[in-house]
């Protein structure tokens, strides 16, 4: 395994912990900040939507300035981010600061997405991409629960400043294992990278990103009032059950990756119906928690197998100068399905049949992806036949 996609693995693990974390402290920053849990939740979602928002800005700017040099630069970003979520003195500075960070999330998976597959043959490219995102389950897996036993026992700020210290570790890793250069590719005109927008495989790629991931913030966005109201175990037993998430995320992602190297776009179309299918499940497991227990895990399993499959679709439909931009725009897409997620997830809650009906919500969501991604195949299969397939007829 290359010793440069374990870097990339480091970085995704920093950018991957301050994304989540927020999860797991919910109720200390509701309590402490004297917000709802919903407008808590909502600080999920601005991270969510700045992601959008920096994933093609920042990857149009940077286009020309090489990969490392981007990299470096927007762990630096994280870490000031974070450190800044730690200082701050209200709901709006948190929320500011929150956004500021995520600018650095949608290029550095973009980039480092395909940075990851040149690094491998052909036919690894989906688990490489999967290697990079083990980073990201691996946050879940140990970040977050570690972010929510510091907020419990230390304030939830203690979680920020701990999160600023991975950022700093994260980019000593990249600065020293990823060798300058690495990947690099001849700069593009913009016009050139714009053009994959008009793309409709890659725009219907980019959609059932974002619906198909949506339905899994419906439910985790708001895990921790559901485990500690629903379920009813206590609020110390919530890191821990993280934990079991995390560990199905672990599997699922390489599981993903693994599926998609063999069968991209069944894997695709497989991993969603099964993503719907548990979601759906949660009102007949939510209630008691060795069954909440296992639908966290299955959870975990379901969602990150989509991960891989979903990015790859994107990478092969944008190949050519856009495919940096593609990239990113896809990052951007699993965190406005993100945004999207948390506000549906709190619109049930305070306007709905609350905690107890995110299920259903969250598996509509995911069919909606589902659906595209049928679309997306139909139209795969309605290509024009190669010319000398046409003249043999």
């Amino acid at each position: 395994m290359p010793i440069a996609l374990l870097a990339l693995t480091a970085g995704a693990f920093g950018i991957g912990t301050t994304e989540f974390v927020i999860m797991g402290l919910l109720l200390q920053v509701s309590a402490d900040l004297q917000v709802s849990i919903a407008a808590a939740g909502l600080l999920i979602s601005g991270y969510a939507l700045g992601v959008a928002v920096g994933a093609p800005l920042l990857t149009i700017a940077t286009r020309r300035v090489p990969r490392k040099t981007v990299l470096l630069a927007l762990m630096a970003i994280f870490t000031l981010g974070n450190i800044a979520c730690a200082l701050a003195l209200n709901y709006e500075m948190l929320m500011t600061a929150r956004v500021v960070t995520s600018l650095a999330h949608g290029t550095f998976f973009g980039v480092g997405s395909v940075v990851a597959t040149g690094l491998v043959p052909p036919e690894r490219r989906a688990s490489a991409i999967a290697i990079m995102f083990t980073g990201l389950t691996a946050a879940t897996l140990l970040g977050v629960p570690a972010g929510a036993w510091l907020g419990l026992h230390f304030g939830w700020r203690s979680t920020f400043w701990a999160v600023a210290l991975i950022g700093v570790a994260a980019f000593a890793v990249l600065a020293f294992f990823v060798p300058r250069g690495q990947a690099d590719a001849e700069a593009s005109s913009l016009r050139d990278e714009l053009a994959v927008l008009g793309r409709p495989q890659v725009l219907l790629g980019l959609a059932m990103t974002v619906l198909g991931f949506a339905g899994l913030f419906v439910v985790f966005t708001y895990v921790q009032p559901l485990l500690t109201r629903v379920t009813g175990v206590s609020e110390a037993a919530v890191s821990p059950i993280l934990l079991i998430f995390g560990g199905g995320l672990a599997v699922g992602n390489l599981l993903g990756g693994r599926l998609a190297d063999r069968a991209p776009m069944p894997a695709v179309l497989g991993t969603l119906l099964v993503l719907a299918a548990v979601l759906g499940a949660m009102q007949l497991a939510i209630h008691t928690p060795w069954t909440a227990i296992l639908f966290l895990l299955l959870l975990g399993i379901a969602s990150f197998a989509t991960v891989a499959p979903l990015q790859l679709r994107v990478l092969d439909k944008a190949a050519g100068a856009g495919q940096n931009l593609a990239s990113s725009l896809n990052i951007a897409a699993f965190n406005l399905g993100n945004a999207l997620g948390a506000w549906v997830g709190g619109v049930v809650i305070e306007h709905g049949p609350g905690l107890q009906g995110l299920g259903w919500a969250a598996a509509l969501l995911t069919l909606a992806g589902l659906a595209i991604a049928l679309w997306s195949r139909a139209l795969d299969r309605r290509r024009p036949a190669p010319a000398t397939a046409a003249a043999c007829a």
